[in-house]
C-alpha cells in the first residue's frame, strides 16, 4: 500500500491553522487540509505492513491502507467510494475524531503515524467541492417504518443504512435544528454546521423524514440538557405507529460537583454556556452567559473543557485556567508497551494554544462568592496512589474565578426516554442492549433497539456511527428476516 518505501522517505506533514490572533476574531473552521500533492505524499507513507492493526483500531473499521493507496495514486473518487463504505461521515471524523486509527498504525511503533485523519479530511472535502457526494436512494420500498430518537451521528447513521434499504425512516429530534450534539455541542470552529445541513439535504434526498421540537416522553429533561421541544410524543403511540424503533439520543446528563457554593450565579455546567453559543452563531439568539473580561475557570480535562476553553477566548476572558483532577500524563507514551492501543499521554488542543493556564492533579473543594454570584474557588493538590485520591497535606490554594464552567463529562443518558419505554438499564443508566447473537442491539422491550450513547454511555462520533450502522443491520434483519446491509 502506498509507496512501499515511502515511510523511508518521506516525513510525516501535519494539517496546518489559522494564527491564533486570526481564528479568535469569529467561530469558522481554521485547519487548513492537505493539498493534493501534499496528500498524495502522505498516503505514500503508508506500509505494506501485512496486518492493518488501524482498521481495527478505527471503531467503524475504516479500509485505511486501501484509500491511502488510492490516494497516493491519484484515484480521488474510488478514495471517496471506499471511505464511504465503512464511514456514512467522514467530514464529522476527519475534523472531531481523535484517531485511534494513527496510535494503532504500525509505523507508529517507532516513528511518527500515517496521518490518516488528514489524507481523509483532504478525500472528503475534495468529494465535496466536485459534487460526488450524492443521494443513494433505495430502489424499492419495504412499507416498513421505523422511527429513531435522536438525531446524533447515531441516529443518523442508522436512517440512512435502513432509509437505503427501502425502509421508511423517521427521525426525531426534542431540539429545532437536526444534529444532536454534533449540533449543539461542538463549537462550529470545531465543525462547520454546514457540513451538518449538507448532510441533511442527502439524507432527505434518500427519504428520511425530520420531525424537530418534539421530546420524546412526559418528564423535562434535567438542568444542563438542550431542549426545545414544543410538543410530545408517547412510546405507545411511536410502538403503534412504527414497526420498530431505535433510542439513538447521546449521554446528555452531565457530572455535577457538588461542593459549597455549587449554587452561586455564574457557575455552570459546560453545555449550558456551549450549547446557546452554537445557537448565537447560528442566528437563534444571544448567549446568556459571556466570559468577556471575566476570569473562567473551567473544571475538567477533556475535550468539553478544550471547547470550553475556545469558546471563552473568543469572547475575550480576561483568563483562562483549566483543572484535571487526575495526575499529569507523560510528554510521550511507553509505546511497546501500549500499541497499538489508545495511549494516555498529554494532549494538547488547539484552544490551549489559544490560551490557557492547565493544571493536574487539583481538587474543587468550595466556590466562594460576592453577592450571590461566585468570586473565586478554594482547591487543593491531590495524590493519587493505590488507584485512590487523597489531598496533598498543606496544598489547599485560592483562586479568582468569575466564571465557572464544569467539564467533568456525562453520566447517562436521559432517563425520562429510557422510563418512558420502559427498558431494561444498565448499572450506569444506559439502556441495556448486547452487539452479538441474534438479539444485538434490542432491549428488552419489544420493537425497541439502542444504539450510540444510549446503549454504551458517553462515547466517541465515531463509536456513533458504528454503532448507527451496526443497529440499522440488526433492524433491518429483525424486520426483514435478513439483511444485506454491512455491519
Amino acid at each position: 500500500m502506498g509507496k512501499l518505501t515511502g515511510f523511508m522517505e518521506f516525513s510525516r506533514l501535519s494539517e496546518e491553522y489559522l494564527p491564533v490572533a486570526e481564528r479568535l476574531k469569529n467561530y469558522r473552521e481554521f485547519v487548513l487540509h492537505l493539498t493534493d500533492e501534499q496528500a498524495q505524499t502522505q498516503g505514500a507513507r503508508c506500509m505494506d505492513c501485512g496486518i492493518p492493526f488501524c482498521s481495527s483500531g478505527c471503531p467503524v473499521n475504516n479500509i485505511i491502507p486501501d484509500w491511502n493507496d488510492l490516494v497516493y495514486r491519484g484515484n480521488w473518487k474510488q478514495a471517496l467510494e471506499v471511505l464511504h463504505s465503512t464511514n456514512n461521515f467522514p467530514e464529522f471524523t476527519s475534523r472531531i475524531c481523535p484517531a485511534p486509527c494513527e496510535a494503532a498504525c504500525v509505523l507508529n511503533i517507532n516513528d511518527l503515524a500515517v496521518g490518516i485523519k488528514s489524507i481523509e479530511h483532504a478525500i472528503i472535502d475534495k468529494g465535496g467541492e466536485n459534487g460526488w457526494v450524492t443521494p443513494q436512494p433505495a430502489k424499492t420500498r419495504t412499507g416498513k417504518k421505523v422511527a429513531i430518537i435522536g438525531s446524533g451521528p447515531a441516529g443518523l447513521a442508522a436512517a440512512q443504512q435502513l432509509a437505503r434499504a427501502g425502509h421508511d425512516v423517521t427521525v426525531i429530534e426534542k431540539n429545532s435544528r437536526i444534529g444532536g450534539l454534533l449540533r449543539y455541542g461542538i463549537p462550529d470552529f470545531k465543525l462547520d454546521k454546514r457540513l451538518i445541513d449538507w448532510r441533511l439535504a442527502q439524507l432527505q434526498a434518500e427519504g428520511v423524514e425530520f420531525r424537530t421540537g418534539v421530546f420524546v416522553g412526559k418528564d423535562a429533561p434535567a438542568k444542563g440538557v438542550a431542549c426545545d421541544a414544543q410538543k410530545t410524543v408517547a412510546p405507545k403511540e411511536l410502538l403503534k405507529n412504527f414497526d420498530a424503533v431505535i433510542l439513538a439520543g447521546g449521554s446528555e446528563q452531565p457530572r455535577d460537583l457538588p461542593v459549597p457554593g455549587r449554587e452561586l450565579a455564574g457557575v455552570h455546567f459546560a453545555l449550558e454556556f456551549l450549547i446557546p453559543q452554537n445557537k448565537e452563531v447560528a442566528g437563534d439568539g444571544k448567549n446568556p452567559i459571556n466570559a468577556k473580561g471575566k476570569h473562567v475557570v473551567v473544571i475538567g480535562g477533556g475535550d468539553t473543557g478544550s471547547d470550553c476553553v475556545g469558546t471563552s477566548n473568543r469572547h475575550g476572558a480576561a483568563s483562562v485556567a483549566q483543572f484535571e483532577v487526575m495526575p499529569r500524563p507523560p510528554e510521550t507514551e511507553n509505546r511497546p508497551l501500549v500499541w497499538p492501543n489508545w495511549p494516555m499521554k498529554l494532549r494538547t488542543s488547539s484552544s490551549h494554544e489559544e490560551g490557557c493556564q492547565r493544571d493536574w492533579a487539583v481538587a474543587t473543594r468550595e466556590f466562594t462568592g460576592k453577592d450571590g454570584r461566585v468570586a473565586g474557588l478554594r482547591a487543593a493538590r491531590v495524590e493519587w496512589k493505590g488507584g485512590r485520591m487523597q489531598e496533598a497535606p498543606g496544598s489547599e490554594f485560592e483562586m479568582k474565578a468569575d466564571l465557572v464552567l464544569l467539564a467533568m463529562g456525562f453520566t447517562n443518558p436521559l432517563q425520562p426516554v429510557l422510563d418512558a419505554f420502559g427498558v431494561e438499564k444498565d448499572a450506569r443508566g444506559n439502556a441495556r442492549a448486547t452487539t452479538d447473537g441474534a438479539g444485538c442491539y434490542r432491549t428488552s422491550v419489544d420493537k425497541v433497539f439502542a444504539a450510540g450513547d444510549m446503549r454504551r454511555g458517553q462515547s466517541l462520533v465515531v463509536w456513533a456511527i458504528r454503532e448507527g450502522r451496526q443497529a440499522a443491520r440488526a433492524v433491518d434483519e429483525y424486520l426483514m428476516g435478513s439483511s444485506l446491509l454491512p455491519r
